[in-house]
């Protein structure tokens, strides 16, 4: 297949594929999909051979956001069943902590709900990070709080602090219909102020909210322009109680595209597999280990994942390996230089127009809410996390 070939060859080289191309991955057939996955594995496995990286999830304050995120289980208003409890000491957060660190994960995820950290908070949060970091010297910490005002960025750094995730989540053009409280460019501007300060930028999306495929070539593309050094790709959870509670688009065959696209697209840097691959990935999940090269461990921020061993047999079972503490995630060229293509200076620029989006034929999967657990164990509870 020449446009395999072709993705293959640029993603060897670093090369920004057309936008006609990325939307060309998207509409391969499922007769075509092992041929799309092996292509996009060849890419993988060049820059990050069969490593994977295995990220944990502590949510340091759940629900009672005043933010409206239709997606979001602990949107203003969402009736979602799920634990609400305010912040953490960090002694209850680096238990929390500990149990991924035990169980593989290379980096700690420090979530908060909110519209972003207050001075207070920030605070709160520094003391966190360097209470983990006395007891796990090696382990990353990436802080997830929001928005970020000035000179907030820094002081996570100082703390501590590896790297922050702020997700564009969607394209810009589409922004606006998902959330209404705060914009598409107040969330390029924390990414950014957080790269300004020496953090790892960490920037993804969600798919499955009803986007068109020039939708996800969007956002991947804005995606790869800002230049973070990892991409979380989250398949929508319909959590009852959500306004996206009856949003079901997604099929495993189209996830495995989706995450091949976004393979060819950033090449070398690290892509997450994140919040929803048991829901749509289901048995299939193996297969995406040779598109990503990074999981979440356990459980989510309010719902639950598969067993933490579970994670561990499959990564085994399928031939790939734990990325250990001593290992560095990204290729030595974007480790040392700090991003960029390779065929030349500095980031890419998107390249071509997308073409209109053609009307999607394929049959809506019936709602799987049997898939859907919401966290009842772990961080604000007193079972014990999975992990």
């Amino acid at each position: 297949m020449d446009l395999l070939n072709t993705l293959v060859d640029k993603g060897l080289r670093r090369e920004l594929p057309t936008r006609e191309e990325a939307l060309a991955v998207l509409a391969t057939s499922d007769d075509e999909l092992l041929d799309v996955v092996a292509a996009a594995g060849k890419v993988r496995r060049q820059w990050f051979g069969r490593r994977v990286k295995l990220n944990y999830l502590v949510n340091l304050k759940s629900g009672l956001c005043p933010e409206d995120c239709s997606y979001c289980s602990q949107r203003l208003g969402s009736k979602a069943e799920i634990l609400k409890y305010t912040w953490l000491k960090p002694d209850e957060a680096t238990k929390a902590a500990t149990a991924g660190v035990a169980g593989g994960a290379k980096r700690v995820c420090l979530v908060a709900s909110g519209r972003g950290p207050t001075d207070r908070d920030v605070d709160r949060v520094s003391k966190t990070i360097e209470a983990i970091k006395e007891q796990h010297e090696d382990v990353e910490v990436c802080a997830c709080l929001g928005l970020l005002s000035e000179g907030q960025a820094d002081r996570l750094r100082s703390a501590g602090a590896d790297a922050y995730n702020h997700n564009l989540n969607t394209s810009e053009g589409t922004y606006g219909d998902i959330t209404t409280t705060h914009t598409y460019a107040d969330r390029v501007d924390t990414v950014q102020q957080a790269q300004a300060a020496g953090l790892s930028a960490c920037s993804g999306l969600i798919a499955g909210m009803g986007e068109t495929d020039a939708d996800l070539v969007d956002v991947v593309f804005s995606l790869r322009e800002l230049n973070p050094d990892s991409v979380p790709v989250n398949f929508l959870i319909p959590m009852e109680g959500t306004p996206l509670a009856k949003d079901w688009h997604l099929t495993p065959q189209r996830c495995l595209r989706i995450l091949a696209m976004v393979r060819f697209v950033c090449p070398d840097i690290e892509v997450r597999l994140a919040g929803g691959r048991e829901v749509h990935l289901r048995s299939m999940q193996p297969l995406a280990l040779n598109l990503v090269n990074s999981i979440f461990l356990g459980d989510y921020l309010t719902s639950e994942g598969q067993a933490g061993q579970t994670d561990l047999d499959m990564i085994a079972d399928a031939g790939f390996e734990v990325e250990g503490a001593g290992t560095t995630t990204l290729p030595e060229h974007r480790a040392q230089a700090g991003g960029g293509c390779g065929s030349h200076d500095g980031g890419c620029a998107p390249c071509g127009d997308a073409p209109e989006a053609a009307a999607e034929d394929a049959e809506v999967p019936a709602a799987r809410t049997d898939l859907v657990a919401v966290r009842r164990r772990g961080a604000g509870t007193d079972l014990a996390p999975n992990a």
